[in-house]
């Protein structure tokens, strides 16, 4: 399944207090898997990492939020961390990015908090998906039925629960983006 997502473009929306790894390891593998990821933020040069308990390593943004447009990528990842996902989704730019993969159809991961925006951008009704656990009340109030799962595909969206979900998590990606590739 090597290069099963070659030539796709990946937007990565995060801005700083994303958790580490829920950010570099999906991107490792999509890249070793023949995508080009970009970093997208509202900040404009880097956004700083929580690795864990403590802050982690300062990532560079390759495209500011006001200059990215959804339909140059092919799909979106949403990393979570508690402060990412409760920063983007109090920003309107942020939540449209988000609304505009969903609009297109186009396929979406989120892990962890990273759900909260799919919250926000208002596309979880009658979804079944997952997230870490203190989300749960959220997103069943806001119309999805939550489920506590490793890894939860469903209707071109993937969603995980946290950081040791990663390996299921980066398959279940592949398998939808390359879905996704095949399409266009």
């Amino acid at each position: 399944m090597e290069n099963a997502l070659n030539k796709m473009k990946v937007a990565i929306l995060v801005t700083d207090g994303f958790e580490q790894v829920e950010l570099t390891k999906p991107r490792e593998m999509l890249d070793a898997q023949g995508a080009t990821t970009h970093v997208i933020s509202p900040q404009r040069d880097e956004v700083k990492a929580w690795n864990s308990t403590d802050w982690g390593q300062t990532v560079k943004v390759d495209v500011p939020l006001d200059s990215a447009r959804p339909d140059y990528y092919d799909a979106l990842l949403l990393p979570g961390g508690v402060m990412n996902p409760d920063s983007l989704r109090t920003n309107k730019d942020a939540v449209a990015f988000v609304k505009a993969f969903f609009d297109a159809r186009k396929p979406v991961a989120a892990i962890c908090h990273g759900p909260q925006l799919l919250i926000e951008a208002d596309v979880v009704k009658g979804r079944k998906l997952t997230s870490y656990p203190s989300l749960q009340t959220d997103l069943k109030n806001a119309g999805a039925e939550w489920v506590n799962e490793e890894v939860v595909s469903s209707d071109g969206l993937v969603t995980s629960r946290k950081p040791d979900d990663i390996p299921a998590f980066n398959k279940a990606i592949v398998e939808l983006f390359s879905q996704q590739s095949v399409e266009a």
